[in-house]
């Protein structure tokens, strides 16, 4: 889930700065432990992209139903977040993350117990609100985490969150080929969140530990903010395109067993993680204008090869190509934000986020819409040429 992103929105050559440096054994726990977190949001949200096959045929939902009832999952989170501030005031990061690693697992299970299309938005809305809740107070916490550090160590936890992401896609995948059922395939995975976020929860720091949050606030936005934003809400897109829809496209267009579904997921959430751990020299090396242009074309080429040709195999490069070209533009984006002449950060920062969060979660909702009418094919390929448009509309703005 990248809403966290916004709040790494500082340059890789920018000072930090009135921070306390320190590496005592209590803050080195502490990032241990946001390490985990990260990882249980990773394999909570991912551990639905392989559970969408199921969901779709239980159902009986063709693709334009079953858009539908994804959008209740970015409206969960959409509406939960802004209330995630309060409650981080109120009790701390560590009481939100608990409950709301909690309530993934709880839920989990229960996204594929549903008998109803009705049933099924109504669980995705609370697992929406939970993976929400939770994204907001991890990177809430690793702000601090990194505050006490001194350094930029960001991009360790997002790295871990993709990792959880190949976990998560795969690892559902694989207790189903050895024999257990879907739904207690969900349920042994639940467990595992329960326990990592259980044992972690005394190694985060408490409530007495961390600086008060600020509220989340959305602000309407206008002119290079409405650019940003779009062009956010376009790769948003091409990452929640692939959490509901990938495993769909290599079931029913590229014949994959259902066991075997995730792995689109999971080759695109490895290739993403690897090149997040590397993303701040890579942008300090080539600069961001050309992070953008050269990411937005892998990325875009990346949708052609998986819809264009016909062998399974190269769904995954696509997918894979995805991954390492998305990976480092979006923190490019929220730089530029932070950084538009004569409209603060706080107003600027906010909106972008929002349209971009938008479009990763309430997006996949247009492509099952444009797969119903056309088919899937052409709906994931319609995002590689949003991806296009990206790549030269940025540049021109530079």
């Amino acid at each position: 889930m990248q809403i966290c992103i916004i709040l790494q929105n500082i340059s890789p050559k920018t000072k930090m700065k009135n921070v306390e440096i320190t590496n005592d054994k209590r803050t080195k726990a502490a990032r241990k432990a946001s390490l985990l977190i990260f990882l249980v949001c990773g394999i909570g949200l991912s551990s639905w992209a392989p559970m969408v096959p199921f969901a779709k045929i239980n159902l009986g939902l063709d693709d334009a139903a079953l858009g539908l009832v994804l959008l209740s999952l970015g409206a969960g989170a959409i509406l939960t977040m802004p209330f995630t501030g309060f409650f981080i005031n109120k009790f701390g990061s560590r009481k939100v993350m608990l409950v709301a690693a909690v309530m993934i697992a709880i839920v989990l299970p229960l996204l594929l117990l549903t008998n109803s299309a009705w049933q099924l938005a109504a669980v995705l809305f609370i697992f929406g609100a939970a993976i929400g809740s939770i994204d907001v107070a991890m990177n809430s916490h690793a702000v601090l985490v990194q505050d006490k550090y001194g350094r930029h160590i960001m991009s360790s936890f997002h790295g871990m969150f993709s990792l959880g992401g190949l976990a998560g896609s795969i690892g559902l995948g694989f207790l189903i080929k050895m024999g257990l059922s879907p739904s207690l395939a969900a349920v042994s995975i639940s467990v595992m969140l329960v326990v990592i976020a259980g044992s972690q929860y005394q190694y985060l720091f408490a409530k007495a530990e961390e600086k008060s949050v600020d509220s989340f606030s959305f602000s309407l936005p206008t002119g290079p903010v409405v650019a940003l934003g779009l062009m956010c809400f376009v790769f948003f897109l091409a990452e929640g395109a692939l959490l509901d829809w990938s495993a769909v496209f290599l079931q029913f267009n590229r014949n994959f067993e259902p066991s075997m579904a995730g792995l689109g997921y999971a080759v695109f959430s490895v290739s993403m993680a690897v090149m997040r751990l590397t993303g701040d020299k890579i942008i300090h090396k080539i600069g961001s204008s050309k992070v953008v242009l050269y990411g937005a074309l892998v990325a875009s080429a990346g949708y052609f090869i998986a819809v264009l040709i016909p062998w399974p195999g190269a769904a995954l490069i696509g997918f894979a190509l995805v991954g390492l070209g998305a990976a480092n533009v979006v923190p490019v984006f929220f730089t530029a934000a932070g950084n538009i002449p004569g409209i603060a950060a706080s107003v600027s920062l906010p909106a972008v986020t929002t349209l971009g969060y938008m479009g990763q979660l309430a997006g996949p909702a247009m492509i099952g819409f444009i797969a119903d009418a056309f088919s899937l094919p052409i709906a994931l390929g319609f995002v590689g040429v949003l991806l296009l448009i990206c790549a030269f509309t940025y540049k021109e703005n530079k």
